[in-house]
């Protein structure tokens, strides 16, 4: 399939650059793939689309401050620092701008409040990504410093003015951009389906007799990038951590035997999920890296439902999302870019702090 069959026409006013009022206050459409049919609901109506015996399946990565700024120690110009995934105590794998300014060698002063730190990031090596290898010096480990001089990686399409309310230490994203679930620090982005939920939300749909899962995915940068090859065939999947717990492995496996309903929540558990499944047939317990990249035409072994935000254009979100829409065949695309439309006409608002589609 070719990547500009996944393209289509969005408004800019329909980016959502901030949550609603409270986490379960968005609207949430619902797709019935074997119809077509649409709903237009309140996101807290998801609860009446949920059966005694599903189980809900969650991503509860936690977000990191994974966004640093500083100086050039010899020059004095400025940098970004976008981190992407620690090797080893100090030792970073990270994005840095301007690309060009980031030779070996450089070393970084990171910035706190506005205000030069102790905290050095030396480069010390670039991939063929344009991606930096750095090491950090003036603390015993940054990951533990990030609370102080990082901070929230919020997407590219979210504009924050540099140090603006909502983006230090006290603003509302370090809130808001993470899901009241998480625990395993690790995402330079949100799993944002889960976003739409409250602890009070997760206890109503425990009480319906819905057993909730969780497994890890850490997300990473690769999940804001569009698709840049011509056919999808081409397109090298970036590569992500995950966790499957024993018990979450147990209880969806034992729901599938059964004939129960396994939903996830997001794409992200839709990769999990897929992933496990798709090199052991059952769900295993146990962590590993994958590269996964989901489009039609795609069985699915594991996911029967889907709660999902909306996605970018030409993006693997999309391409996964429109698999679901319909399993093993290609037309699901077709279907999802209606639906979108639908959604543009209805004004939902996309993207990571936007409203929720069910697929049901």
């Amino acid at each position: 399939m070719q990547t500009a069959d996944f393209n289509f026409e969005l408004p800019p006013e329909l980016i959502a650059q901030s949550p609603a009022p409270a986490r379960d206050a968005s609207r949430l459409l619902v797709l019935h793939r074997d119809s077509g049919g649409i709903e237009h609901r309140r996101f807290r109506e998801v609860l009446e689309f949920f059966r005694p015996g599903d189980v809900l399946v969650f991503n509860n990565s936690r977000v990191i401050p994974a966004r640093l700024r500083g100086r050039n120690a010899a020059s004095g110009g400025q940098f970004e620092i976008f981190l992407l995934e620690e090797n080893a105590v100090n030792d970073w794998q990270a994005m840095v701008r301007p690309g060009k300014r980031a030779r070996v060698g450089v070393e970084i002063i990171l910035s706190h409040a506005g205000n030069p730190s102790e905290i050095r990031a030396t480069v010390l090596e670039k991939n063929e990504e344009g991606h930096c290898r750095l090491r950090f010096s003036g603390t015993k480990n940054i990951f533990e410093a990030l609370d102080q001089v990082g901070e929230v990686p919020l997407p590219p399409y979210i504009h924050r003015d540099a140090g603006a309310p909502g983006t230090g230490p006290a603003g509302f994203d370090r809130e808001r951009y993470q899901t009241v679930f998480a625990q395993p620090p690790g995402s330079v982005a949100a799993p944002t389906a889960g976003l739409h939920f409250t602890e009070s939300l997760l206890e109503e749909i425990r009480a319906r007799g819905v057993q909730i899962c969780f497994v890890t995915l850490h997300v990473g940068l690769g999940t804001f990038l569009p698709v840049k090859a011509d056919t999808l065939a081409e397109h090298k999947m970036h590569e992500e951590r995950y966790e499957v717990s024993a018990e979450t492995a147990r209880a969806i496996n034992e729901a599938k035997r059964e004939g129960r309903r396994v939903l996830a929540v997001g794409t992200t558990s839709v990769r999990v999920l897929e992933s496990v499944a798709g090199e052991h047939g059952d769900l295993v317990p146990g962590s590993g890296r994958t590269r996964i990249f989901i489009y039609p035409p795609h069985d699915f072994k594991i996911v029967d439902g889907l709660l999902t935000n909306f996605h970018l254009p030409r993006s693997t979100l999309l391409m996964l999302i429109s698999a679901f829409a319909a399993p093993g065949a290609t037309r699901g695309r077709e279907m999802v870019l209606s639906t979108y439309a639908e959604a543009v006409r209805e004004r939902y608002r996309f993207f990571s702090y936007g409203d929720a589609m069910l697929m049901l």
